[in-house]
């Protein structure tokens, strides 16, 4: 029997809405007819396509020293997680769907979820989702489900590529979103204050900031509570070994990526996204969720449970068209944690501060201006008196990636985000701030 996912009608519905007569004219933009697929070339042999890929690897520049942050952090990785995640029983996993078959990465899951509401003291969260830019989107999403409401305040200093994500999300959905300029490069809390009101379903805020720096919102949070409005936030995993947590904050949903926990930069993935919220909000969080139960014998096992999502029943009125999570990354997150341990955690964001707290300490010394006013974690924003671009380019001579220039996201000519992790030596921060001092 031929299975067709949607009958005849779904299909003219569907065409309907988009203004085409038929399927294929969905494609009619692509240029398939002038693709010369001969360009390709001849096909050649797995060794020679092997020694064509260390030839372009050999083109990589190595970096001495990497300041780069933005939303992705070079951290020590324990031995441990990558002996754990490369054991086949986990590396070869598929979706658990049969648990009586999949019990240990069902198990792994939920113990990622305890470690994440633990991490974050709140109450529930699910499998994991794809990023952290997308999680913050589900996040908005979820909370207009909750409020039935259509505005959404969104603060600047969030991570400027998590806004756009959220931006595209909503594009084609009847709900306005309100961003809220920074001050200089710190958040305007007078103007998202007096921007709360009934109308609106959430504030939408991150913590630390994309430029580093780091505020205690729970005043803002219990005047938002006061109209009805939810707390959405994005927050930087590691930061919660020191900085007061989303749920102490009072926050409704918390979301953040989950490369920092025990994941390799990978030029640029797969990593994982993290969503956690109130328990009273758990039916309607996207994605799936692993739940604790007991056989027919009385032992413990695992299932996954509140799926909620269009592969199931709901179709096209699922909370969510979230089909998966990100298992073998969200099980490294979880190895990471567990290896680390709480006062483990608390050490590392002690030493990631502290070793940023010294950097900026040279930098203001050799005459540079550092431009948040308050506390940062790891991260923070550098001004020059010279186009920021030609300070990177010169230092990047010399095999120094110097953090992430701002104009690259529209931000001041003349700064710099700098980030400073625990790989970075007092020694090798000397010397960069020297060989700087140099090119000023």
């Amino acid at each position: 029997m031929n299975f067709c996912p949607h009958t005849s009608e779904d299909i003219k519905e569907m065409c309907a809405v988009c203004n085409v007569n038929e399927v294929d004219e969905l494609f009619k933009d692509l240029p398939i007819e002038k693709i010369n697929f001969k360009k390709l070339g001849k096909g050649i042999s797995e060794y020679e396509g092997f020694n064509q890929i260390l030839d372009m690897a050999k083109k990589n520049k190595l970096l001495s020293y990497h300041f780069i942050g933005a939303g992705l952090y070079d951290h020590v990785i324990p031995s441990v997680v990558d002996f754990v995640a490369s054991r086949s029983e986990f590396y070869t996993a598929y979706t658990p769907y049969q648990p009586e078959c999949s019990q240990g990465t069902l198990q792994a899951l939920f113990e990622y979820q305890t470690a994440m509401c633990n991490l974050t003291d709140l109450d529930v969260t699910n499998a994991s989702l794809y990023d952290g830019g997308t999680a913050l989107a589900e996040a908005v999403l979820m909370s207009l489900r909750i409020t039935k409401r259509e505005k959404i305040i969104m603060d600047k200093s969030v991570n400027p590529i998590y806004r756009n994500i959220v931006k595209t999300y909503l594009k084609f959905l009847p709900y306005e979103l309100v961003e809220v300029d920074t001050v200089g490069i710190e958040p305007d809390f007078e103007r998202i204050k007096s921007l709360l009101d009934l109308d609106v379903a959430c504030f939408v805020f991150q913590n630390p900031t994309f430029y580093g720096s780091v505020y205690d919102w729970t005043d803002l949070i219990n005047i938002a509570h006061e109209k009805g409005v939810l707390a959405v936030s994005s927050v930087y995993p590691i930061s919660l070994g020191i900085v007061k947590t989303p749920g102490k904050m009072g926050v409704d949903i918390a979301t953040g990526e989950g490369q920092s926990l025990g994941n390799p930069l990978s030029f640029g993935g797969p990593y994982f996204g993290f969503l956690v919220t109130k328990k009273k909000y758990i039916r309607n969080m996207p994605g799936r969720i692993v739940g604790e139960t007991v056989d027919r014998n009385n032992k413990r096992a695992f299932v996954l449970t509140l799926q909620a999502r269009e592969q199931h029943i709901k179709r096209h009125r699922a909370t969510s068209n979230i089909c998966s999570n990100e298992g073998l990354c969200a099980l490294r997150a979880l190895v990471y944690l567990c290896s680390l341990g709480k006062s483990g955690l608390k050490e590392l964001a002690l030493l990631n501060f502290s070793k940023s707290e010294y950097m900026k300490e040279k930098l203001s010394d050799i005459g540079l201006t550092i431009k948040n006013k308050g506390t940062t974690f790891n991260e923070f924003v550098v001004e020059f008196k010279k186009d920021a671009k030609e300070v990177f380019s010169a230092l990047l001579s010399k095999n120094i990636a110097f953090g992430v220039p701002l104009y690259l996201f529209e931000g001041p000519e003349n700064a710099i985000l700098v980030n400073v992790t625990e790989r970075m030596s007092k020694e090798k921060i000397d010397n960069v701030c020297s060989i700087l001092e140099a090119i000023l």
